[in-house]
């Protein structure tokens, strides 16, 4: 069998990809795991609509999703000084499998949500999760400051390409009861896809070095010169991330259904061209990031990201509400890439996995509160109030960052500016 590390390195420093080899494992693992987030984000609140539950206690899984989410990756932030990234990689892999079969085989409300909780079900299948951090931090350690950013664009390109073709794979459900399957039963037997993607996500990360944190990155320390730098910026994301726990997936999906009616499928292609232009959003943003700053390019493509999203709220047509939200997809996620580097950018190379744990749990302790708001709003006849209450609190968390991170630039643009 062909072995990664025997490609040609010249084709890979061409592509950009200074880890060679190891890049390429991880930017197969992420597109695997991806393809997983996709359908599960929407087939999540379909399958539990299907058995019973309400608005508001599907809102209650996600928020137990996402708080589970923070726990794992401030467990994984206190292991990582003493596991090698390959292991506690290895380790989500198994999460995720055990996720994916655990969660057709139970229908009761507080065993759905322990499962939600102690799993890896994602129902924003944004940059938050388990794997993210660890991901993140063996992605920074073989790039260089030059080519940091484009290589997290192409990480979040890979991601967001996968999820939209998950998303367009959530219609299969629908397919499978046309030819006689059960709804629930069809509904069902994505999860266990889910699963095996969790195995196949398993195989590429067994491919990394033994001795990763050895040989090819300081070993990780907790933070240190910093922290008071890492601490705001985590304080930021944490109301990006509350704003944004209003308008999850899983939840967009379900405020679909709720106010429109839209079919599984319907919600299925929509989902899938949504992410497709977030996906080709990623180079565009390592592009601008590179000419106008990390910065300028996170905060000056979220605002209007957000003026479409309360637009959306006050709409009365299904075909003007999902054009504002294609629009709002092809801006929304311009941060992804150019914050991940950011944050690599302005620590040591030791404090990497830390600051990205860091960063990561307040994000996912903060978008786990706002879900189950959102069920419970979307119960009643305020349907457009998650939309609103998601795009002011934004606009607010862009300005708060320009302000207070503008003059703080990562080395690549100091350099530039001499």
């Amino acid at each position: 069998m062909l072995q990664l590390p025997q490609l040609n390195r010249g084709v890979l420093g061409r592509l950009g990809l200074a880890g060679g080899a190891d890049i390429v494992n991880l930017y197969a693992a992420r597109a695997a795991r991806g393809f997983g987030d996709g359908f599960a984000a929407i087939i999540l609140p379909a399958y539990l609509l299907e058995i019973g539950f309400n608005p508001f206690q599907i809102g209650l899984v996600a928020t137990a999703a996402l708080l589970g989410s923070a726990a794992t990756t401030l467990a994984i932030g206190l292991l990582a000084p003493r596991y090698h990234l390959r292991t506690l990689l290895l380790a989500c892999a198994a999460l995720m499998v055990v996720t994916g079969i655990a969660f057709p085989s139970l229908q009761h409300f507080v065993f759905i949500a322990v499962v939600a909780f102690i799993g890896t079900i994602n129902p924003t299948t944004g940059d938050i999760g388990v794997h993210v951090p660890l991901e993140q931090a063996a992605l920074a350690h073989r790039a260089s400051d030059a080519e940091r950013t484009h290589i997290f664009a192409r990480y979040s390109l890979i991601g967001a390409l996968s999820i939209a073709a998950g998303a367009l794979a959530a219609g299969a459900p629908d397919l499978l009861v046309s030819r006689g399957m059960g709804r629930t039963g069809a509904l069902q037997m994505m999860f266990y896809v889910y699963a095996a993607l969790g195995l196949i996500g398993a195989l590429f990360y067994s491919r990394l070095p033994r001795a990763e944190a050895a040989d090819t990155a300081p070993r990780a320390i907790a933070l240190g010169p910093s922290r008071q730098r890492v601490y705001k910026l985590a304080a930021l994301f944490s109301l990006d991330a509350f704003a944004g726990g209003f308008t999850v997936q899983s939840l967009m999906a379900l405020w679909l259904f709720e106010r429109f009616d839209l079919s599984l499928a319907a919600a299925s292609a929509f989902f899938f061209w949504s992410n497709v232009l977030t996906a080709f959003s990623y180079p565009v943003a390592a592009r601008l990031g590179k000419r106008f700053g990390l910065v300028n390019t996170m905060v000056f493509t979220h605002i209007p990201s957000s003026l479409c999203l309360i637009l959306a709220a006050f709409s009365p047509s299904l075909t003007i509400v999902l054009a504002l939200l294609l629009v709002r997809s092809a801006l929304s996620q311009m941060d992804v890439p150019t914050r991940t580097s950011y944050v690599m950018a302005v620590v040591t190379p030791a404090e990497r996995t830390a600051a990205a744990s860091v960063t990561a749990v307040p994000r996912s302790l903060a978008s786990a509160i706002s879900p189950a708001m959102s069920g419970a709003l979307l119960s009643t006849a305020l349907l457009g109030l998650p939309l609103i209450l998601c795009g002011v609190l934004k606009i607010v968390y862009d300005l708060s960052l320009l302000f207070s991170f503008r003059h703080i630039k990562p080395p690549e643009e100091n350099e530039s500016s001499r």
